[in-house]
């Protein structure tokens, strides 16, 4: 096998410039990869500029063809991080050509489009990856590793929340807030990350939806003026006209897990004052868990086998050079940030592209499956205000 995997980014924007920045830094500090990417095309539609796209970020080429792009025989692996109905007609032209594919999340925008990925990519011999990154965080890499090792033992309590605030009133009808382009709306771009976490962390598989709630606070947003830029990550500016937002603002649901565990789950973009509130507590019979993405470094402990006398909770900075990915970075409590998930994760793809472990499981189309049976059930639970069994939701 060749030392390099040649890099085909289908897309722009927001995520566009997170995976651009880890192929350019992975393997500066990964020593070790078996493959380094090259970033050899980008694909942007002709009003993104690909070409400015591809210059600053160091793309070798660009093109306003996908189509093309994935055909090409230079290609080894394609990676989409187009708006979420695009995720499925993407993946399933690039398994057909014979490559590689890395999709963001969620899987696509609809179960079905979903369930044509997982079983197209069974059939063929490519790799496939989801842009799950929080789980490439070292304090929930490190979460994982307790439970796996029967640290918190019988889990009782699973709470998750995703809480944001930048889908106020003023937001403009971005493709975020619009079903046919998203699919969902903070269910699927946030409830997705913090399921997928549970699934993780605890090991374990949720099989009944007991209750939801789906919501839609602002019913009508203003459209984007023409030629303003930005998405959440730098502020669009609305016109004065107004569209209908098709998606949800917030989406909370109850759970049971396999093992018996009982969980909860919350997403919304109007948690006013909470800009990336990513959290999640597990509650077991030994000990407990806690982490927020806001603090991301960290991971608090409680150990209820340990002396009484001395019980509480344990802060741990995870920094440590037996942390997950720490070693390929800075000295301890030299913090990492938001980036250095994606370039985690791009490590772990070159390395299962390569035949070797990742540091921390991938999340394949399979596993993503999992997760976007679970959004969906969900939305079924709400929409029919009554629970859902997973295995009624194929």
């Amino acid at each position: 096998m060749a030392d390099t995997c040649n890099v085909a980014l289908l897309g722009q924007g927001f995520m566009g410039r997170t995976h651009s920045n880890a192929y350019l830094k992975v393997a500066k500090f990964f020593h070790d990869l078996p493959l380094k990417p090259v970033m050899h095309t980008t694909f942007g539609m002709p009003a993104e500029k690909p070409e400015v796209f591809a210059q600053r970020w160091g793309w070798q080429n660009f093109s306003d063809d996908w189509k093309k792009v994935v055909a090409d025989p230079a290609i080894q692996l394609v990676d989409i991080v187009s708006p979420n109905n695009m995720h499925a007609p993407m993946a399933i032209e690039a398994l057909k050509a014979g490559k590689h594919v890395a999709c963001e999340k969620p899987l696509a925008s609809t179960l079905a489009e979903a369930r044509q990925m997982v079983e197209l990519a069974k059939k063929t011999k490519a790799k496939t990856f989801v842009w799950y990154n929080y789980r490439r965080c070292p304090a929930v890499g490190l979460a994982h590793r307790l439970v796996k090792a029967g640290k918190l033992g019988r889990i009782y309590h699973v709470r998750c929340v995703y809480l944001q605030d930048w889908g106020g009133p003023d937001t403009p009808l971005l493709w975020r807030f619009q079903k046919e382009l998203a699919g969902s709306g903070a269910h699927g771009d946030l409830n997705a990350h913090i399921i997928d976490m549970a699934r993780f962390v605890t090991g374990d598989e949720i099989t009944e939806i007991a209750g939801a709630i789906a919501e839609t606070f602002i019913k009508e947003r203003t459209i984007p003026s023409v030629g303003s830029a930005g998405g959440i990550a730098a502020g669009a500016k609305g016109s004065a006209k107004k569209g209908k937002s098709t998606v949800d603002d917030a989406v909370l649901f109850l759970a049971r897990f396999k093992k018996g565990a009982v969980a909860s789950f919350e997403a919304t973009r109007l948690a006013t004052g909470c800009k990336n509130w990513n959290s999640f507590e597990i509650h077991g019979e030994k000990g407990a868990l806690r982490f927020n993405f806001e603090d991301m470094n960290r991971l608090h402990y409680y150990d209820a086998t340990a002396d009484a006398s001395v019980q509480g909770w344990t802060d741990i900075m995870c920094t440590d050079n037996s942390h997950p990915y720490v070693r390929y970075w800075w000295p301890a409590a030299h913090i990492l940030g938001y980036e250095h998930g994606f370039v985690n994760h791009a490590a772990d793809m070159m390395k299962v592209i390569a035949g070797q472990e990742p540091e921390v499981p991938v999340v394949t189309f399979a596993d993503a499956y999992e997760t976007q049976r679970v959004l969906e059930a969900a939305l079924l639970s709400a929409e029919k205000k009554a629970p859902v069994k997973m295995a009624d939701v194929k």
